[in-house]
């Protein structure tokens, strides 16, 4: 048996992907965040969630508009992640000052951010508090992909480096390591 040690600190469990979710709002136009609280719920309907602080900029154009895009960003754009973590929406537009390109999404407000090579389109089911953060529970309403990113019309992850999180450290994703039922062969 391995010894074990208790752990101190913010781990919690990781890594987990880092998106930047964007959104809109009549009065307060766009804006742009770094999460990394960010997950899958259910996949039908599919279901992703972000868990945002009240005091957030982004939370209240959330709430109101009642829609968010989540964007998948790739190692090449992990300066411009951690600038959007960094500043808040309310002193100025993230997309101007990372020079991302907000591209129209098909279904919701909420732009999409052009240069990551996967965006959700969501719309708020939930809202949950669940401490410090609020969880709000996205229906994704609509899918895209760089034509770039897929082979046979699926996801090919070996030519996506997504981004991950680790107690304040960014990671890439690393190699394919099994397939789902693989273990049935062995």
């Amino acid at each position: 048996m391995h010894e074990k040690k208790e752990l101190t600190g913010s781990f919690i469990m990781a890594p987990v992907p880092v998106v930047l979710v964007a959104c809109s709002h009549e009065e307060l136009g766009w804006n742009l965040l770094t999460v990394a609280w960010c997950g899958i719920d259910c996949s039908d309907p599919e279901k992703v969630h972000v868990s945002i602080r009240p005091e957030r900029h982004s939370y209240r154009m959330i709430s109101e508009s009642g829609c968010f895009t989540v964007n998948m960003p790739t190692v090449e754009m992990t300066r411009v992640v951690d600038m959007c973590g960094l500043i808040s929406g309310s002193e100025g537009d993230k997309f101007e000052k990372t020079q991302l390109t907000a591209a129209p999404a098909k279904i919701v407000q909420a732009p999409l951010v052009a240069e990551c090579p996967i965006n959700l389109e969501c719309t708020v089911k939930n809202v949950i508090p669940v401490g410090v953060h609020h969880m709000f529970i996205g229906e994704v309403v609509a899918k895209h992909a760089d034509e770039e990113v897929l082979t046979d019309g699926k996801l090919d992850f070996s030519r996506i480096p997504l981004i991950t999180y680790v107690d304040g450290e960014y990671w890439s994703l690393g190699r394919l390591v099994g397939r789902y039922g693989f273990s049935k062969n062995a």
